[in-house]
């Protein structure tokens, strides 16, 4: 997938607090990987967008309330950026399939599970729901089928006896931080 001594062009899809984007901005200056170019989220309020702005990534918000049209639109920036890869961090908007066959392949996403396990959204109250002795996080390829495609990385974590959803959630996402970069550097190798 790497060109010729030329990173790779990403592109980073976040609804919120951006911590993921914030971890790849990070690991992408330290490494001849990858850039990121640009930055799309579905919230305008999203804090990601501030990291973003910070380090000088073009950013652009659709609300995808016209999701066709605005996919159009999305896909046409992706172009005009040349994009090789979209990496779902946070973004809390279901792809069309007709995106995905555009882009087959070339999006990945973080999902706070051990993917087929937990999919969608609550997983960590779900999980402590079940009583389960171990979670985790999975980055996987994006198809047109919720959590589906082909798992890339996992990294388990145990669940402690005085877990909450949120404690919970604060360990996973220290492993999500981990395992992101290293994900993409699997594809990109």
């Amino acid at each position: 997938m790497k060109s010729s001594g030329n990173k790779v062009r990403i592109a980073v899809f976040i609804s919120g607090t951006g911590t993921n984007l914030k971890n790849l901005i990070n690991f992408s200056k330290k490494n001849n990987l990858f850039k990121i170019k640009l930055v799309i989220s579905n919230k305008r309020n999203a804090t990601g967008l501030i990291f973003a702005k910070k380090n000088r990534i073009n950013t652009k918000v659709y609300y995808l309330k016209a999701k066709l049209k605005d996919e159009r639109k999305i896909l046409n920036n992706l172009k005009k950026n040349k994009i090789k890869i979209i990496c779902l961090a946070g973004f809390m908007k279901i792809l069309s399939k007709n995106f995905i066959k555009k882009f087959n392949g070339k999006i990945i996403n973080i999902h706070p599970s051990l993917l087929p396990k937990y999919k969608g959204l609550n997983t960590h109250s779900r999980v402590l729901d079940n009583n389960e002795k171990y979670s985790g996080c999975t980055v996987h390829f994006v198809n047109s089928k919720l959590d589906s495609g082909k798992i890339i990385l996992q990294k388990k974590v145990k669940i402690l006896q005085n877990d909450t959803s949120l404690t919970l959630q604060k360990r996973i996402l220290k492993q999500e931080h981990k395992i992101y970069p290293k994900a993409l550097r699997i594809i990109l190798s």
